[in-house]
């Protein structure tokens, strides 16, 4: 078994996808999480490549959040689509890191992807509420490359 199959069990990956479930019941905004073994380039400009594969500029408010990890370069990167980033500071995906962060220090991970999922959610729903005609724009499940 290659690193990225050995990063979560499939129980830690339906928790994951639960979480993404809770976080997005109060917020138009899309969460989705991908997983690589390693980034091969600039960890930023990769998670902007899978943000793009995955057409999660497509989404109608542009309000789409990749959490991208590669697992052997033991880094992350939350990126956030335009309509977020057009109305909120430089600071706010810090909560989100740090959640993230302090978690995957222990070695929790799949708890700091819990944990950074659901505060993208609260962080997104004041900004961009649930509205009664939203629809689930994207996939919940984990991408893997």
């Amino acid at each position: 078994m290659s690193k990225i199959e050995d990063f979560l069990t499939a129980q830690e990956e339906q928790d994951i996808i639960n979480a993404i479930r809770v976080a997005e019941k109060n917020t138009s905004g899309e969460i989705r999480v991908h997983l690589e073994k390693s980034s091969k380039t600039d960890v930023f400009d990769r998670a902007m490549e899978v943000f793009h594969y995955l057409k999660m500029d497509n989404t109608k408010e542009q309000n789409g959040v990749l959490i991208y990890v590669a697992v052997e370069d033991k880094t992350f990167v939350i990126y956030g689509d335009k309509g977020i980033n057009d109305i909120v500071g430089k600071d706010f995906w810090d909560d989100t890191k740090d959640a993230i962060q302090s978690q995957f220090k222990s070695g929790n991970f799949k708890q700091g992807l819990v944990n950074g999922i659901l505060k993208a959610g609260n962080a997104l729903e004041k900004h961009f509420p649930w509205q009664h005609n939203d629809t689930n724009e994207l996939s919940n499940e984990i991408s893997k490359g």
